[in-house]
């Protein structure tokens, strides 16, 4: 398989990653064609004994992080209609829908930095090493931050009053 291909084959895993890094859709699609342009360009660098989804989650968090630097020096002017709830937004039906709503709620209000472990080893299913090379923080960190946002997220869902998530030994 070309590498354009395996590629392609990574666009749905990166829209999930820039999705719950970013938080709105349309910033997450900039994100993953700024990350595929990028991997173009640069896939020279890319290590084929690597894992490609790996490396193009460093890309993509890269990306990310240097957005919210250039977001920090700039001053971001919203218009009343970003400002205003969505009007006609219908609450969901289904427990199941429900529930996976509340939880990106949460997800929302973490940090970051709790935020991405959780999507990278809980959603992603990346072991803890992979995740360590794509934040570049030792193992025991991505450990030690999964387990405080594993316990602030059950914080957050409890203060709401729901308990969607479970204990799993």
């Amino acid at each position: 398989m070309d590498f354009r291909t395996q590629l392609a084959a990574e666009l749905p895993h990166l829209r999930r990653f820039a999705r719950a890094l970013a938080g709105d859709a349309a910033l997450a699609d900039d994100l993953v064609q700024d990350c595929i342009e990028r991997a173009i360009v640069k896939g020279h660098l890319y290590d084929p004994a690597r894992p490609l989804r790996a490396w193009l989650y460093a890309v993509l968090r890269n990306l990310f992080i240097s957005g919210l630097r250039h977001q920090s020096r700039s001053m971001v002017v919203k218009t009343v209609d970003d400002l205003a709830d969505g009007e006609g937004a219908v609450a969901p039906e289904q427990e199941h829908r429900l529930s996976a709503s509340l939880v990106a709620e949460a997800l929302e209000r973490l940090p970051a930095q709790h935020r991405e472990v959780i999507v990278l080893v809980g959603l992603e299913e990346m072991s803890y090493r992979d995740a360590a090379e794509i934040i570049g923080v030792p193992v025991g960190t991505i450990m030690s931050r999964l387990a405080r946002a594993r316990s602030a997220l059950r914080q957050i869902l409890e203060d709401r009053g729901h308990t969607v998530l479970r204990r799993v030994k």
